[in-house]
């Protein structure tokens, strides 16, 4: 007698129909269509439930077309047989293949599952993906763009994770419960429709802005995580602190660049995973070969698919839990929570998203990438599932990135419009970690009319500030056009200096952060450049975007919420990371040429450890670099960026052809060592050096590596004008009654002054007095500013600076003095 038996996964009928039922009383009901559709989003991915079970959802309209042609249609599991060590660079793992059929309802697939097993702290789970076979016969896989977990990266499928469980061991509920409301239960906050009775996150006092794979030596969260966890014991024991322990503290949040999966290096453009390989089968015994992901981007070049998550290279363990051990250690620091800021990247998507997500979420091509498609309710709402997953990880904070870029065509206008209604929504979205709900604090950088002509000038800054006024914005000085290099940048700036101390208290302020210090890199050698910042290019451009009296001004006297960027502060290296594609690859690295002018010194050049994938190429010498790499961004713009006709352009050189050759120094590149490496120049041998350009200023980038040469006099300083501004919060609010603000104007030198008082406190006042460019200038308060020296005290002078009598003293270029009344 055969007795009949389960797979070992399968579909249950009795859960499916009850979800199949919901989905169709919410298609049914009385709502909009993007209302169904953000209620549907909640239930797509996978979801394991405390019985043990697996409710799957895909949305797939790519598959609405084909139904006529009865396509074979199957959820495919790929389970681990056995443990899988995620330290291990590269390993073959057997997994055992199960494939079932979900059930099709409309634009939907969906099935409740038994058997998966969910991924935990400890172990790997299982992955999944939908499967099907397209007209060319081809073997396609669909992908979930809500997953709580790709270990191995977008192009391979999702895993299955035990979030529930995640959240309920965190250690900082306690933090989460004081800063929240209790769920209602008759309250669908998903909607977002009535959010009046959940409190919304406080604003910060300041901001650090940190890159998770270069702001530790580990390069990941679980390296931050030791950092934090280091000073947070270390204050508590009341043990001192390292110049580098300093520059991290003194912040009330921390900003993250994005941590979103990034696109991946593609050596054809295919859907084939790197990290994930197919290397032979028997059976249902798949052997499936695992490369730990390695891919070194800045953040911004994300597919959008996989927005929920964290990028897996960023994670030490590939386990979603090193993301909640960081958050958690922040918001128990021993001196106070420190807030944690995402940075939101939802207004392109890279080409590589083409491949990896239904045509329906891109409207077309842009300068970025592609267009999203944020007018189609479907894709509208998966949106905000994707971003409601992310900040479920327990953010305080969004930093919305490009405004300016999410743009429609309303055809009842007729006109192009910003979407933002949608803005605002990213901004209303409730948070909910264990019964408690948030509204998180947002920012936005916004600088529309970009990308128009003369935006730097005619941008308010203030679009999403006026319609919604507890929400902030990137100011005009913080914004990526500042130049701070150049000679007399802040008389030029002096208007927009005027608007921050006047109207500037719902602005990110300051001067340093991810994009101004990579377009610093960008400034031609040639410009009137501020020598008084230092006498070589890296001194000029270190002391420009940490200069002492910028930060004092900003701190001490400016209005706003100030915000550094820890490469900025420890003088570490910054550039465009982006090893994660051979179609732009070369062109990326001949725009980031003047990187090795204004960043790289020769003495950092030749430390052993540093940029060896380019010297073993035969590059011994900075100056033989950056030659070629001049060479090459020349090359590159005369050829219009046809890799193939640069190739063959170095190659005439190379061999003489100097009616062929239109490379500017070309002789300085004939060296024994530069000759090795360009005679045998060809397509690969191109891609190799771009690749490894990057790779090894990815690494020479980490700040770890710059910990003993971290000035402690100016990491005191910063510090201590950090502490100021939080011992006197008023500062934040804009200047108003007997405050004042000027500057002196000559010729050769640039002072900022002024007074201000406590509007609730009027004894409470500060001055200050700051040299912001130029040549040495003595300094009278009586004249200036109408103050008796005797009356004042110094509350913070920048480095090197000593006042013997507050009547009369000299102020130098980047030195300047903070006063309060004795």
């Amino acid at each position: 007698m055969t007795v009949a038996t389960k797979p070992a996964i399968h579909c249950v009928e009795g859960p499916t129909q009850e979800l199949l039922d919901w989905v169709q009383a919410v298609e049914h009901s009385d709502l909009t269509i993007f209302e169904k559709g953000l209620k549907i989003a909640t239930r797509l991915g996978a979801h394991y439930r405390a019985d043990g079970l697996v409710e799957i959802g895909f949305w797939t309209p790519q598959l609405m077309a084909q139904v006529m042609r009865k396509l074979e249609i199957y959820f495919e599991v790929l389970t681990p047989l056995e443990p899988i060590d995620v330290s291990v660079p590269e390993q073959v793992v057997e997994f055992r293949r199960d494939r079932l059929n979900l059930i099709q309802q409309g634009e939907f697939h969906w099935g409740v599952i038994e058997g998966m097993t969910p991924g935990t702290a400890e172990q790997l789970g299982s992955f999944y993906w939908l499967r099907y076979i397209d007209q060319n016969e081809q073997l396609q896989a669909i992908r979930d763009p809500l997953a709580h977990s790709l270990p191995y990266g977008v192009f391979a499928p999702a895993e299955l994770y035990d979030l529930d469980t995640l959240q309920k061991n965190r250690t900082d509920l306690d933090y989460i419960r004081r800063t929240s409301a209790s769920a209602l239960p008759d309250q669908d906050t998903r909607l977002a429709t009535d959010t009046h009775r959940i409190p919304r996150v406080r604003a910060p006092r300041n901001i650090l802005q940190l890159h998770i794979g270069t702001a530790s030596k580990e390069g990941t969260f679980k390296g931050l995580t030791q950092i934090y966890q280091t000073i947070s014991e270390k204050l508590a024991q009341g043990q001192a602190l390292t110049p580098i322990e300093e520059s991290y503290i003194g912040y009330d949040a921390v900003q993250f660049l994005p941590t979103e999966p990034t696109i991946e290096y593609r050596d054809e453009y295919s859907p084939e995973s790197e990290f994930f390989s197919f290397a032979g089968e028997s059976g249902d015994i798949i052997s499936i070969e695992l490369t730990k992901p390695n891919t070194q981007d800045w953040g911004y070049d994300v597919p959008i698919l996989g927005s929920s998550t964290t990028n897996s290279a960023l994670l030490s363990s590939l386990r979603p839990d090193e993301v909640i051990e960081l958050i958690s250690t922040l918001h128990n620091f021993f001196t106070g929570p420190i807030q944690v800021i995402y940075d939101l990247v939802y207004g392109h998507a890279d080409n590589q998203s083409e491949l990896l997500l239904p045509h329906q979420f891109l409207k077309g091509p842009n300068m970025y990438g592609q267009d999203l498609n944020h007018q189609l309710p479907m894709v509208r709402a998966i949106f905000l599932e994707m971003q409601r997953r992310k900040i479920n990880t327990g953010a305080d904070g969004i930093r919305v990135d490009g405004g300016q870029d999410f743009r429609f065509f309303n055809p009842l206008s007729g006109r192009v419009e910003y979407d933002d209604a949608y803005l605002l929504a990213m901004s209303d979205l409730v948070q909910e970690i264990e019964g408690c709900q948030r509204l998180l604090f947002t920012i936005y950088e916004d600088g529309r009319p970009w990308p128009q002509e003369g935006w730097e000038d005619i941008s308010t800054y203030r679009e999403l500030i006026e319609l919604k006024p507890d929400a902030y914005q990137w100011g005009p000085l913080i914004f990526a056009h500042n130049t701070p290099t150049l000679n007399g940048v802040w008389e030029k700036k002096w208007r927009r200096v005027c608007e921050v101390m006047y109207e500037g208290d719902r602005w990110i302020t300051g001067c340093a952060n991810h994009d101004t210090v990579r377009r610093g890199n960008q400034v031609s050698t040639d410009a009137d450049i501020n020598w008084n910042l230092g006498k070589t290019l890296p001194e000029v451009l270190r002391h420009a975007y940490d200069n002492p009296a910028v930060t004092l001004w900003v701190y001490g006297f400016s209005p706003g919420l100030p915000m550094d960027f820890i490469n900025a502060t420890l003088h570490a290296p910054w550039m465009f990371f982006r090893n994660t594609d051979e179609r732009y690859g070369v062109k990326v690295v001949s725009e980031e040429a003047g990187f090795l002018d204004w960043q790289i010194t020769p003495e950092l050049f030749k430390r052993k450890k540093a940029f060896p994938r380019l010297k073993s190429l035969g590059f011994k010498d900075i100056g033989e670099l950056r030659e070629f790499s001049k060479a090459l961004n020349a090359i590159m713009e005369e050829n219009d960026y046809n890799i193939s006709a640069v190739v063959a352009a170095i190659r005439n050189c190379i061999e003489g052809k100097e009616e062929a050759c239109n490379i500017p120094n070309i002789k300085s590149l004939r060296r024994p060592g530069m000759l090795r490496f360009l005679s045998k120049m060809d397509l690969d041998r191109l891609k190799q050096f771009a690749r490894w350009f990057m790779e090894d200023c990815y690494e020479i980038c980490n700040v770890g590596h710059y910990a003993t040469q971290v000035n402690p006099t100016q990491t005191a300083y910063n510090l201590s004008i950090r502490q100021f501004r939080h011992r006197y919060p008023w500062l934040r609010h804009n200047l108003s009654g007997t405050d004042r603000f000027n500057k002196i104007s000559e010729p050769e030198a640039t002072i900022f002054y002024g007074v201000r008082s406590n509007p609730e406190r009027p004894e409470e006042t500060v001055a200050m007095v700051a040299h912001m460019g130029g040549k040495a200038h003595r300094i009278q308060l009586a004249d200036l500013l109408q103050l008796e020296g005797e009356d004042w005290q110094v509350a913070i002078a920048s480095p090197g600076l000593t006042l013997k009598d507050l009547n009369d003293f000299e102020l130098q270029d980047t030195q300047a003095v903070l006063l309060t009344k004795t």
